[in-house]
Protein backbone atom coordinates (compact mmCIF):
# COMPACT_ATOMS: atom_id res chain seq x y z
CA UNK A 1 0.00 0.00 0.00
CA UNK A 2 1.34 3.85 -0.64
CA UNK A 3 -0.13 6.42 1.62
CA UNK A 4 -0.79 9.83 0.02
CA UNK A 5 -1.29 12.86 2.74
CA UNK A 6 -3.74 15.89 1.52
CA UNK A 7 -3.63 18.82 4.03
CA UNK A 8 -6.90 20.37 5.23
CA UNK A 9 -7.14 24.02 5.00
CA UNK A 10 -9.73 26.49 3.52
CA UNK A 11 -13.15 25.55 1.73
CA UNK A 12 -15.49 23.09 0.34
CA UNK A 13 -15.44 25.83 -2.81
CA UNK A 14 -11.86 25.89 -3.06
CA UNK A 15 -11.76 21.87 -2.48
CA UNK A 16 -13.85 20.57 -5.28
CA UNK A 17 -12.12 23.03 -7.80
CA UNK A 18 -8.41 21.99 -6.66
CA UNK A 19 -9.93 18.29 -7.32
CA UNK A 20 -10.81 19.44 -11.10
CA UNK A 21 -7.77 20.98 -11.67
CA UNK A 22 -5.45 18.51 -9.84
CA UNK A 23 -2.71 16.88 -12.17
CA UNK A 24 -1.87 12.77 -11.73
CA UNK A 25 2.05 13.17 -11.13
CA UNK A 26 4.70 11.08 -12.95
CA UNK A 27 4.19 7.42 -12.91
CA UNK A 28 6.05 6.96 -9.87
CA UNK A 29 3.94 6.79 -6.65
CA UNK A 30 5.77 9.41 -4.45
CA UNK A 31 4.84 12.04 -5.58
CA UNK A 32 2.15 13.82 -3.36
CA UNK A 33 -0.60 15.62 -4.40
CA UNK A 34 -1.73 18.76 -1.83
CA UNK A 35 -5.98 19.16 -2.03
CA UNK A 36 -7.53 21.55 0.67
CA UNK A 37 -10.31 21.00 2.10
CA UNK A 38 -12.03 22.05 4.95
CA UNK A 39 -10.10 22.36 8.82
CA UNK A 40 -13.08 20.90 10.37
CA UNK A 41 -13.86 17.67 7.89
CA UNK A 42 -12.22 16.31 11.13
CA UNK A 43 -15.59 16.11 12.45
CA UNK A 44 -17.28 15.30 9.56
CA UNK A 45 -19.30 12.63 9.42
CA UNK A 46 -18.84 9.61 7.41
CA UNK A 47 -20.86 10.25 4.53
CA UNK A 48 -19.35 13.63 4.27
CA UNK A 49 -15.67 11.78 4.51
CA UNK A 50 -16.87 9.43 1.83
CA UNK A 51 -18.26 11.37 -0.04
CA UNK A 52 -14.79 13.71 -0.90
CA UNK A 53 -12.84 10.63 -0.64
CA UNK A 54 -14.83 9.01 -3.37
CA UNK A 55 -14.13 12.37 -5.98
CA UNK A 56 -10.82 12.68 -5.10
CA UNK A 57 -10.16 8.86 -5.81
CA UNK A 58 -11.54 9.68 -9.52
CA UNK A 59 -9.02 12.05 -10.09
CA UNK A 60 -6.07 10.08 -8.78
CA UNK A 61 -6.98 7.21 -10.58
CA UNK A 62 -4.08 5.55 -13.08
CA UNK A 63 -5.50 2.73 -15.55
CA UNK A 64 -3.46 -0.36 -15.84
CA UNK A 65 -2.03 -1.28 -19.07
CA UNK A 66 -2.48 -4.49 -21.43
CA UNK A 67 0.14 -6.90 -22.40
CA UNK A 68 0.07 -7.10 -26.22
CA UNK A 69 1.97 -8.33 -29.52
CA UNK A 70 3.37 -5.77 -30.82
CA UNK A 71 4.48 -5.86 -34.84
CA UNK A 72 8.16 -4.95 -34.29
CA UNK A 73 9.09 -5.47 -30.50
CA UNK A 74 6.80 -8.73 -30.01
CA UNK A 75 5.77 -9.30 -26.35
CA UNK A 76 5.42 -6.40 -24.53
CA UNK A 77 4.56 -6.92 -20.66
CA UNK A 78 1.26 -5.08 -19.38
CA UNK A 79 1.70 -2.19 -16.39
CA UNK A 80 -0.40 -2.24 -13.38
CA UNK A 81 -2.73 0.81 -12.81
CA UNK A 82 -3.77 2.22 -9.63
CA UNK A 83 -6.39 3.26 -7.45
CA UNK A 84 -7.25 4.49 -4.24
CA UNK A 85 -8.45 2.06 -1.64
CA UNK A 86 -11.17 4.08 -0.83
CA UNK A 87 -12.49 1.43 2.63
CA UNK A 88 -8.91 1.96 3.91
CA UNK A 89 -8.76 5.70 2.92
CA UNK A 90 -12.44 5.65 4.91
CA UNK A 91 -10.99 3.81 8.20
CA UNK A 92 -7.48 6.15 8.55
CA UNK A 93 -9.56 9.37 7.95
CA UNK A 94 -12.18 8.08 10.49
CA UNK A 95 -9.96 7.08 13.28
CA UNK A 96 -8.21 11.01 12.67
CA UNK A 97 -4.60 9.49 12.74
CA UNK A 98 -3.21 12.36 11.16
CA UNK A 99 -5.25 15.85 12.31
CA UNK A 100 -6.27 17.63 9.54
CA UNK A 101 -5.37 15.38 6.46
CA UNK A 102 -6.57 12.37 4.32
CA UNK A 103 -3.96 9.63 3.87
CA UNK A 104 -5.11 8.37 0.47
CA UNK A 105 -4.11 4.47 0.07
CA UNK A 106 -3.15 3.42 -2.77
CA UNK A 107 -3.33 0.09 -4.38
CA UNK A 108 -2.62 -1.87 -7.54
CA UNK A 109 -4.92 -2.49 -10.30
CA UNK A 110 -3.12 -5.82 -12.61
CA UNK A 111 -4.15 -5.61 -16.24
CA UNK A 112 -6.53 -8.11 -17.74
CA UNK A 113 -4.35 -9.10 -20.21
CA UNK A 114 -0.59 -10.33 -18.99
CA UNK A 115 2.43 -11.72 -20.48
CA UNK A 116 1.66 -14.51 -19.99
CA UNK A 117 -1.75 -14.57 -21.94
CA UNK A 118 -0.48 -14.12 -24.88
CA UNK A 119 0.64 -16.48 -27.64
CA UNK A 120 4.04 -17.46 -27.30
CA UNK A 121 6.50 -14.75 -28.35
CA UNK A 122 9.74 -13.47 -27.96
CA UNK A 123 10.77 -10.35 -25.36
CA UNK A 124 13.14 -7.84 -26.72
CA UNK A 125 12.20 -4.89 -24.04
CA UNK A 126 9.77 -4.23 -20.75
CA UNK A 127 6.77 -1.52 -20.49
CA UNK A 128 7.78 1.51 -21.85
CA UNK A 129 5.97 3.33 -18.75
CA UNK A 130 7.95 1.08 -16.22
CA UNK A 131 11.03 3.34 -15.23
CA UNK A 132 13.11 0.61 -15.25
CA UNK A 133 15.82 -1.15 -17.02
CA UNK A 134 17.65 -4.89 -16.55
CA UNK A 135 21.18 -6.40 -17.06
CA UNK A 136 21.07 -9.54 -18.60
CA UNK A 137 24.53 -11.37 -18.43
CA UNK A 138 24.92 -14.69 -20.72
CA UNK A 139 27.87 -16.54 -19.17
CA UNK A 140 29.70 -19.33 -21.06
CA UNK A 141 32.61 -18.43 -20.46
CA UNK A 142 35.14 -15.31 -18.74
CA UNK A 143 35.33 -16.36 -15.55
CA UNK A 144 37.84 -14.17 -14.62
CA UNK A 145 35.99 -11.27 -14.99
CA UNK A 146 32.97 -11.73 -13.24
CA UNK A 147 34.32 -11.42 -9.23
CA UNK A 148 34.98 -8.07 -10.30
CA UNK A 149 31.33 -7.49 -11.92
CA UNK A 150 30.23 -9.08 -9.26
CA UNK A 151 31.89 -6.86 -6.94
CA UNK A 152 30.22 -3.95 -8.42
CA UNK A 153 26.90 -4.72 -8.58
CA UNK A 154 27.22 -5.73 -4.72
CA UNK A 155 28.76 -2.26 -4.65
CA UNK A 156 26.09 -0.40 -6.11
CA UNK A 157 23.50 -2.43 -4.50
CA UNK A 158 22.14 -3.57 -8.32
CA UNK A 159 20.97 -7.03 -8.77
CA UNK A 160 21.47 -8.20 -12.23
CA UNK A 161 20.23 -11.68 -14.45
CA UNK A 162 22.54 -14.24 -15.00
CA UNK A 163 22.02 -16.56 -18.12
CA UNK A 164 23.71 -19.77 -17.79
CA UNK A 165 25.21 -22.14 -20.51
CA UNK A 166 24.20 -25.45 -18.74
CA UNK A 167 28.02 -26.99 -19.64
CA UNK A 168 29.71 -24.24 -18.09
CA UNK A 169 27.38 -24.02 -14.86
CA UNK A 170 28.04 -27.96 -14.69
CA UNK A 171 31.94 -27.10 -14.43
CA UNK A 172 31.18 -23.76 -12.25
CA UNK A 173 28.28 -24.31 -9.87
CA UNK A 174 30.13 -22.84 -6.89
CA UNK A 175 30.69 -19.76 -8.75
CA UNK A 176 26.61 -20.42 -9.48
CA UNK A 177 25.91 -20.66 -6.04
CA UNK A 178 27.95 -17.46 -5.14
CA UNK A 179 26.19 -15.34 -7.77
CA UNK A 180 22.62 -16.85 -6.55
CA UNK A 181 23.59 -16.36 -2.79
CA UNK A 182 24.30 -12.38 -3.24
CA UNK A 183 20.50 -11.98 -4.97
CA UNK A 184 21.13 -12.05 -8.29
CA UNK A 185 18.59 -14.11 -11.00
CA UNK A 186 19.78 -17.29 -12.46
CA UNK A 187 18.06 -18.39 -15.95
CA UNK A 188 17.88 -21.04 -18.94
CA UNK A 189 20.98 -20.17 -21.93
CA UNK A 190 20.65 -23.39 -23.11
CA UNK A 191 23.45 -25.98 -22.74
CA UNK A 192 26.15 -26.33 -25.22
CA UNK A 193 25.49 -22.75 -26.81
CA UNK A 194 24.22 -24.73 -29.99
CA UNK A 195 22.89 -22.39 -33.28
CA UNK A 196 19.00 -23.15 -31.69
CA UNK A 197 17.56 -22.18 -35.27
CA UNK A 198 19.55 -25.57 -37.12
CA UNK A 199 18.74 -28.20 -34.68
CA UNK A 200 16.01 -30.57 -34.39
CA UNK A 201 12.91 -29.95 -31.96
CA UNK A 202 14.06 -33.15 -29.71
CA UNK A 203 17.92 -31.14 -29.62
CA UNK A 204 15.95 -27.87 -28.57
CA UNK A 205 14.25 -30.14 -26.07
CA UNK A 206 17.32 -31.48 -24.82
CA UNK A 207 19.32 -27.98 -24.78
CA UNK A 208 17.11 -26.52 -22.64
CA UNK A 209 16.10 -29.25 -20.53
CA UNK A 210 19.59 -30.29 -19.26
CA UNK A 211 20.05 -26.47 -18.31
CA UNK A 212 16.76 -26.62 -16.33
CA UNK A 213 18.05 -29.73 -14.62
CA UNK A 214 21.04 -27.61 -13.56
CA UNK A 215 19.14 -24.94 -12.43
CA UNK A 216 16.62 -26.97 -10.03
CA UNK A 217 19.29 -28.93 -8.39
CA UNK A 218 20.56 -24.95 -7.22
CA UNK A 219 16.97 -24.65 -5.71
CA UNK A 220 15.92 -22.52 -8.95
CA UNK A 221 12.47 -22.03 -10.19
CA UNK A 222 13.05 -20.59 -13.23
CA UNK A 223 10.94 -18.80 -16.31
CA UNK A 224 12.89 -17.37 -18.57
CA UNK A 225 15.28 -18.68 -21.92
CA UNK A 226 18.05 -16.58 -23.81
CA UNK A 227 19.07 -18.37 -26.80
CA UNK A 228 22.73 -18.64 -27.64
CA UNK A 229 23.90 -15.73 -29.76
CA UNK A 230 20.30 -14.66 -30.13
CA UNK A 231 19.60 -17.52 -32.90
CA UNK A 232 16.08 -18.92 -32.79
CA UNK A 233 13.13 -19.61 -34.56
CA UNK A 234 9.45 -20.13 -33.79
CA UNK A 235 10.12 -23.48 -32.77
CA UNK A 236 12.72 -22.72 -30.17
CA UNK A 237 9.54 -20.34 -28.79
CA UNK A 238 7.34 -23.07 -28.37
CA UNK A 239 10.32 -25.30 -26.48
CA UNK A 240 10.58 -23.01 -24.10
CA UNK A 241 6.92 -22.05 -23.87
CA UNK A 242 6.35 -26.10 -23.13
CA UNK A 243 8.95 -25.48 -20.03
CA UNK A 244 7.18 -22.48 -19.10
CA UNK A 245 10.12 -20.16 -19.95
CA UNK A 246 9.48 -16.83 -21.43
CA UNK A 247 11.83 -16.53 -24.03
CA UNK A 248 13.82 -13.32 -23.90
CA UNK A 249 16.39 -11.26 -26.18
CA UNK A 250 17.66 -7.98 -25.58
CA UNK A 251 17.22 -4.23 -26.59
CA UNK A 252 20.78 -2.83 -26.37
CA UNK A 253 23.66 -5.07 -26.73
CA UNK A 254 26.74 -3.94 -25.35
CA UNK A 255 28.57 -5.83 -28.32
CA UNK A 256 31.11 -6.42 -25.39
CA UNK A 257 32.39 -9.71 -27.35
CA UNK A 258 34.10 -7.58 -29.84
CA UNK A 259 36.24 -5.64 -27.14
CA UNK A 260 35.01 -2.11 -28.06
CA UNK A 261 36.35 -0.51 -24.71
CA UNK A 262 34.05 0.90 -21.72
CA UNK A 263 34.42 4.43 -23.57
CA UNK A 264 32.42 3.49 -26.88
CA UNK A 265 29.85 0.57 -24.48
CA UNK A 266 29.08 3.91 -22.57
CA UNK A 267 28.83 6.11 -25.79
CA UNK A 268 26.32 4.39 -27.61
CA UNK A 269 24.10 3.23 -24.11
CA UNK A 270 24.01 6.82 -23.02
CA UNK A 271 21.95 7.66 -26.07
CA UNK A 272 19.96 4.78 -26.28
CA UNK A 273 18.65 3.51 -22.90
CA UNK A 274 14.88 4.12 -21.61
CA UNK A 275 11.90 2.77 -19.79
CA UNK A 276 12.44 -1.07 -20.54
CA UNK A 277 15.87 -1.64 -22.17
CA UNK A 278 17.78 -5.25 -21.53
CA UNK A 279 20.95 -4.45 -21.88
CA UNK A 280 23.22 -7.41 -23.26
CA UNK A 281 26.85 -8.08 -22.43
CA UNK A 282 28.97 -10.89 -21.03
CA UNK A 283 31.47 -11.13 -18.12
CA UNK A 284 34.56 -9.79 -20.73
CA UNK A 285 36.81 -6.84 -19.71
CA UNK A 286 35.06 -4.59 -22.06
CA UNK A 287 31.75 -4.72 -19.56
CA UNK A 288 33.76 -5.38 -16.62
CA UNK A 289 35.34 -1.93 -16.79
CA UNK A 290 32.27 -0.37 -18.17
CA UNK A 291 29.76 -1.54 -15.88
CA UNK A 292 30.15 0.87 -13.22
CA UNK A 293 29.67 3.88 -15.30
CA UNK A 294 26.51 2.06 -17.15
CA UNK A 295 25.14 2.03 -13.65
CA UNK A 296 26.09 5.41 -12.79
CA UNK A 297 24.52 6.54 -16.39
CA UNK A 298 21.20 4.82 -16.11
CA UNK A 299 20.81 6.07 -12.12
CA UNK A 300 21.53 9.59 -13.49
CA UNK A 301 18.28 9.24 -15.78
CA UNK A 302 16.12 8.41 -13.41
CA UNK A 303 16.11 5.17 -14.10
CA UNK A 304 15.82 1.54 -11.37
CA UNK A 305 17.99 -1.26 -12.35
CA UNK A 306 16.23 -4.45 -11.81
CA UNK A 307 16.23 -7.93 -12.59
CA UNK A 308 14.68 -8.99 -15.87
CA UNK A 309 11.75 -10.84 -13.91
CA UNK A 310 11.38 -7.81 -12.29
CA UNK A 311 11.39 -5.32 -15.54
CA UNK A 312 9.00 -8.22 -17.51
CA UNK A 313 6.23 -7.93 -14.38
CA UNK A 314 3.18 -5.68 -14.16
CA UNK A 315 4.08 -4.46 -10.87
CA UNK A 316 4.64 -0.85 -10.36
CA UNK A 317 8.21 0.81 -8.56
CA UNK A 318 7.47 3.13 -5.61
CA UNK A 319 9.12 5.62 -4.66
CA UNK A 320 12.19 4.02 -3.07
CA UNK A 321 12.83 2.36 -6.21
CA UNK A 322 11.22 -1.43 -5.31
CA UNK A 323 8.98 -3.56 -6.85
CA UNK A 324 5.63 -2.85 -5.07
CA UNK A 325 4.62 -6.37 -3.40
Amino acid sequence: MVLFSVNAIPSVETYIQSVKNNQRGDDREHVETRVEIRPVFATANKSTLLEMITKEAENRKVAPINAKVDSVWKAIPGYNGLEVDIEETLKLAEHHLTPNQINYVMKEIEPKIQLDDLAPNPVYKGNSKKPMVSFMINVAWGNEFLPSMLETLRKENVHATFFFDGSWLKKNTEMAKQILSEGHEVSNHAYSHKDMRTISRSKAVEEISKTEDLLKQLGVKNSLFAPPSGYFNQETIQVASEFKLQTVLWTFDTIDWKNPGAGRILERLSTNVEPGTLILMHPTVSSRDALPGMISLIKKKGLVLGTVSDLLSSKRITGQGQIMK
